[in-house]
């Protein structure tokens, strides 16, 4: 248990790592993408997407599982210790994905504190707060309007359908 334990630790710490890593230059995902792809459907180099950077969850996991298997199969073929490491593995798997989304949050709160951002913020809260404000002496001015309403006669202020269509000159 303790070692599966230490290995969840270093794997968020390797996921965290890779994405970082990722965020800064994405040359090894860019040369599998050469490799992969025609000239025409190759992606644009001021694309940041990399193996866990800019990727949805179900393709991080692909990412993720195939460098552990990829991992696991070298480490199996070495050494000649046949260790059943499933728990490890799916250990390694999890962390990895956590730590990743612990550096895509980092790294996400970082860029999105910037003054620009921060004022941003700031006058879209100060425009809300005026908008609640306006809908509140709005909602004040309604309650009178209705009383207003309330005092006339319920016969003066319903018109039939027939004397509705003839005000709006659909009938004669």
């Amino acid at each position: 248990m303790t070692l599966e334990i230490i290995v969840f630790i270093g794997a968020i710490l390797f996921g965290i790592v890779w994405y970082w890593s990722e965020s800064k230059s994405n040359k090894l995902y860019r040369l599998g993408n050469r490799i992969t792809h025609a000239k025409d459907l190759q992606m644009r180099s001021d694309n940041r997407k990399g193996f866990l950077h800019q990727q949805p969850f179900l393709v991080r996991l692909v990412w993720v599982t195939v460098a552990f298997a990829l991992g696991a199969a070298l480490v199996t073929f070495v050494t000649p210790i046949n260790v059943f490491f499933i728990q490890y593995f799916a250990s390694a798997i999890v962390g990895t994905l956590i730590g990743s989304y612990i550096a895509s949050a980092v790294i996400f709160t970082r860029d999105s504190t910037s003054k620009e951002n921060l004022e941003k913020v700031f006058d879209k809260g100060k425009e809300f707060v005026e908008d609640l404000v306006d809908s509140d002496e709005e909602v004040k001015e309604e309650p009178h309007q209705q009383t207003v309403e309330e005092k006339q006669p319920e016969a003066e202020v319903k018109k039939s359908a027939r004397d509705r269509l003839k005000d709006k000159g659909m009938i004669k």
